[in-house]
């Protein structure tokens, strides 16, 4: 089995400003794993935010090359994150006939399509832009700062679409409670990460009329226990599970505990989306615009059309 790895780097068709930072960038590290004669590949986004580096991924790939393994294995050798994520996703690839029997994938999924930060006229802007090329579902990106104002003006943009909110963990200064109801008569259908993850007991004790996901503060199935009574939702992204295989596991403890099922995505481009396809098919929400985001999408790339992937 031979293993190779390389950053890929893709310009963003416009900025993309969260709670954290902007970038024009979305640099990421494709692996492909070559063994009988075929080949797979996997594309993973390192994320400093969970203590990853692009030095540090491929130092875990690295280490792993010269060994023979297969998708259970591989979850003995190395932790849930970045690595392990293109690792299993160029497996999965590799052995794409092995999904259940009875597995298919719809003829379209509806994705949500990202307003990033920037001032309340710019976000209602693009807001409008995607529902003119028709997106019925729009996420819409935000910190702690003019919260009401911003979702204003995307709603006036966007009067009939469904709207979610992102805070990644960027509402830990403001009275959550309080902004919660604010924002309601918006008719917000989901608030992702408000708090941060460590500080996100808060929320027990929060009567919020807008489901709550987890984001930050849910990797892997191992997590969901301590969310109960906090999030009614779990966004699952495979590079915090480790891949498609974990990721699967995710999705069933959740579903078991009775939460709701989000996928969602770093930055990257359709090999990345379409790894998250199989979870996506049966998820609530899907946010997997990534790809949408760069301009320069790799050969044969996912298609999107009126806030859809078509399959």
């Amino acid at each position: 089995m031979q293993i190779n790895a390389q950053i890929a780097t893709y310009k963003l068709k416009r900025p993309f400003t969260i709670s954290r930072g902007s970038r024009t960038l979305a640099e990421v590290i494709q692996v492909t794993i070559e063994k009988d004669g075929k080949k797979g590949t996997g594309e993973c986004s390192p994320t400093g935010r969970y203590g990853e580096s692009f030095d540090s991924v491929l130092a875990q790939i690295d280490s792993v090359k010269g060994k023979a393994f297969d998708r259970s294995q591989l979850k003995a050798l190395l932790p849930a994150g970045a690595a392990r994520n293109a690792l299993d996703c160029a497996l999965w690839d590799l052995e794409s006939d092995n999904f259940p029997d009875g597995f298919s994938l719809p003829e379209r999924i509806q994705t949500a399509m990202t307003v990033s930060i920037a001032s309340p006229q710019e976000m209602g802007e693009e807001a409008r832009r995607y529902v003119e090329q028709g997106a019925t579902l729009i996420k819409v990106k935000l910190n702690g700062d003019d919260v009401f104002e911003r979702l204003s003006a995307v709603r006036a943009a966007a009067p009939d679409t469904t709207l979610i909110v992102d805070a990644n963990e960027a509402w830990g200064d403001l009275d959550i409670e309080a902004t919660i109801q604010q924002i309601a008569p918006l008719n917000i259908a989901m608030v992702e990460q408000p708090l941060p993850a460590a500080e996100d007991e808060v929320l027990r004790h929060v009567s919020s009329p807008i489901p709550l996901c987890a984001d930050e503060s849910c990797h892997t199935a191992d997590d969901v226990d301590s969310l109960i009574g906090k999030y009614q939702m779990v966004n699952i992204k495979l590079d915090k599970t480790g891949g498609l295989t974990a990721a699967f596991e995710l999705e069933q403890a959740a579903r078991a505990k009775g939460m709701q099922v989000m996928v969602g995505c770093m930055l990257g481009s359709s090999v990345a989306m379409r790894a998250a396809l199989p979870v996506a098919a049966t998820a609530v929400l899907v946010d997997l615009d990534g790809a949408f985001l760069i301009s320069d999408d790799v050969q044969g790339g996912l298609n999107y059309q009126n806030g859809n992937i078509v399959l």
